[in-house]
């Protein structure tokens, strides 16, 4: 698991031989079995994930319905608003899949900015890109009919199909299971 991390970050910064060994000494890496919530409404929590295998979801429990808002697979990271803020989490969040998570807070990334420098640099860039992920993803969202948001996660994010429950997919698509069954049914058609 530590190679497919190395990989990843090799992918915008070359990492030497001592900088491997610090990433390793921080023991970020830790697993779930599926079903495991992370983080409940109203918990105060200090920890970032970032998904090495698994998927993630988030979610809201409004009325007693679960509201989905995001999944979160290999190589994305979910940085909880509580953590940032101080304050109790608003929502949920669990594994759908047994996963394997690095999982850090912000005491132990100051430790490892002190190690690694050259971490905090790649930190910043890949919070500009989440950004810029999230900000596309919420237009996208908002400016979309439900057959829309459902053929973009088709073509974005096609093993989620095989890897979330239908009721959690419609939930996250904003509409109800029958809805997006019939949806299905009606693009099977055409």
């Amino acid at each position: 698991m530590e190679q497919i991390l190395f990989d990843y970050i090799e992918n915008y910064i070359q990492l030497s031989v001592e900088e491997k060994q610090i990433i390793k000494d921080l023991s970020l890496m830790k697993t779930y079995e599926k079903g495991t919530v992370l983080l409940a409404e109203g918990q105060k929590s200090q920890d970032n994930y970032f998904v090495l295998k698994g998927c993630l979801r988030s979610y809201y429990v409004i009325d007693g319905e679960e509201k989905t808002t995001g999944f979160y697979t290999e190589l994305e990271v979910l940085a909880p608003l509580c953590v940032m803020k101080g304050t109790p989490s608003e929502y949920y969040i669990s594994c759908v899949e047994h996963t394997v998570l690095l999982v850090s807070n912000p005491k132990v990334e100051q430790e490892g900015f002190a190690k690694f420098p050259r971490f905090e640099m790649l930190c910043r860039v890949l919070s500009e890109k989440l950004a810029a992920k999230i900000q596309f993803e919420f237009d996208s969202f908002k400016t979309s009919n439900p057959e829309k948001r459902y053929l973009t996660l088709l073509q974005n994010r096609p093993d989620l199909f095989q890897r979330v429950p239908q009721h959690q997919l419609a939930s996250y698509l904003g509409i109800t299971p029958p809805s997006l069954s019939r949806l299905r049914n009606r693009l099977v058609k055409k």
